[in-house]
């Protein structure tokens, strides 16, 4: 596949690939490269799947032919599987919430500016990206109808209730997803239904070549993978969006960004908004149940590390649902099984320490102190050496300033070597946590060094702890050895 995104590269570009990199494709089982030449870069797309990559070909093109901000289609080899489009960068919308936030309750105002901009275009996508589309291609299914919503309620019964051993009667519960399944097919649903209308689905740019400094804000979103798209309900796409388990929206802001949501819908259609609000709380239950069953599926049996992660936040989010709403009909054992999934969540959290991986991050000095001793018995773990970074240390203004300084922090940061070497870091540390935790791991150590344990380390250090408090459900600890002899 690799060697035919090459000939593809070389043919639409007229130069050869210099690198050609595999990047993360989340939940899909797509292959998904950046290719680079001298002056041009692609994304390439291997996917055996003829039919979603039609899907996804055909859907793009007629987007991007009516102004909306999706990635242009250079080149494509059905037969083979494969196509290149254009490189809209690496930053969604979902890192630049990790990146910006201080903590899981923190929701930046510039990031809700941009969740404004997203919400604003999503109309264009259901009303005008609806006209005049091709729903024959559409993969797999040309409307979210109730057969499709009977498979994401089943999906949710056998991917997740089943498998995280969750008790219910069959019956009842049956009886239950057929008159959920009726409620949401009273409304109309001619509008495009985006399917998988998310935040890693949004990529974010400042200019043609992409953002290279991710604080420089305002960012333009790009949308990317609607290729499940089809005709459906315009509160699923707005539903998914601000409901996202991960993303961990405030309630406050979830109702500013729905408001404004109806505001631009407005200017295409008219909106009743009690009756839009009222079958919008049954698509944000029926998106949770999806988004459970898509983690089950992911996690509990495919036993990959991050979507089992990403169960304790859905969870989270269908617990807070269920206290501040009504379900929309009367579903007695449905929500029976809903408040067993929250009950079982609240049980495990009784002792949250308990079975999870702990990281152990030191700084420290090699001329004074040395590689700090493993002292949890397993051996030791990764060593980064920062010695070869621009040091600090050797400015006078920075000389009595650490690590932890905005001063040193300001120029540390501004240095491309050092978020380069920081990308490496978290990447190896990454993999092995995500394993660790698959492997019911308890300890895990890594250890920043620089000459003087002062500045480098421990800025390295305090900034491998933020990520991985901001992306893992783990415990950290961490310690600065030089600066524990100074207090």
């Amino acid at each position: 596949m690799e060697k035919k995104l090459i000939e593809l590269f070389q043919s639409y570009f007229k130069e050869m690939v210099r690198i050609i990199t595999p990047l993360k494709a989340h939940g899909s089982d797509r292959k998904i490269y950046r290719l680079a030449g001298v002056t041009h870069s692609a994304i390439g797309v291997a996917n055996a799947d003829r039919a979603e990559n039609i899907a996804f070909l055909e859907f793009s093109r007629h987007f991007k032919k009516i102004g909306l901000p999706v990635p242009e289609i250079y080149i494509e080899d059905l037969d083979h599987g494969v196509y290149l489009e254009e490189d809209l960068g690496d930053l969604t919308l979902f890192d630049a919430l990790a990146r910006a936030r201080k903590g899981p309750d923190d929701f930046p105002v510039e990031i809700e500016a941009i969740y404004k901009k997203v919400v604003q275009i999503l109309p264009k996508f259901q009303i005008e990206g609806g006209k005049d589309l091709n729903y024959e291609v559409c993969y797999p299914r040309s409307t979210y109808d109730r057969q499709s919503v009977i498979w994401d309620l089943n999906y949710f019964k056998y991917h997740f209730l089943k498998l995280a051993g969750i008790p219910f009667n069959e019956q009842k519960l049956e009886d239950d997803f057929q008159k959920l399944a009726d409620f949401l097919m009273e409304v109309e649903g001619p509008y495009f239904l985006y399917r998988d209308f998310q935040s890693r689905n949004i990529l974010l740019r400042t200019g043609t070549s992409g953002p290279k400094d991710h604080s420089d804000l305002p960012y333009e979103p790009f949308f990317i993978d609607y290729q499940g798209g089809r005709r459906g309900a315009l509160q699923y796409d707005i539903a998914s969006l601000l409901n996202q388990a991960r993303a961990q929206i405030p309630e406050e802001v979830r109702q500013r960004l729905l408001a404004e949501y109806l505001n631009a819908l407005g200017s295409y259609i008219p909106v009743d908004r009690d009756a839009f609000i009222r079958y919008y709380h049954g698509f944000v239950l029926i998106r949770m149940m999806q988004t459970l069953g898509a983690y089950g599926f992911r996690g509990l049996y495919q036993r990959k590390p991050k979507f089992l992660l990403s169960i304790p936040e859905a969870v989270r989010n269908l617990k807070y649902f269920l206290h501040t709403h009504q379900l929309p009909i009367d579903l007695p054992e449905l929500t029976t099984v809903l408040h067993s999934i929250v009950s079982t969540l609240d049980k495990d959290k009784k002792n949250p320490s308990e079975n999870r991986l702990t990281v152990r991050i030191f700084s420290f000095s090699y001329l004074s102190s040395g590689i700090p001793l493993d002292e949890t018995g397993t051996g030791g773990g990764f060593v980064f050496d920062c010695r070869y970074l621009p040091n600090p240390g050797r400015e006078a203004a920075y000389q009595q300033k650490t690590g932890r300084d905005a001063e040193v922090i300001a120029y540390l940061k501004n240095i491309p070597a050092v978020e380069e070497f920081l990308k490496h870091c978290f990447a190896l540390v990454d993999a092995a946590v995500e394993t660790f935790i698959s492997r019911n791991f308890a300890s895990l150590t890594v250890c920043f060094g620089c000459t003087g344990g002062q500045h480098r380390s421990v800025y390295s250090a305090e900034c491998l702890a933020k990520h991985l408090k901001e992306k893992y459900d783990i415990n950290v600890e961490l310690r600065h050895r030089e600066l524990e002899k100074i207090g």
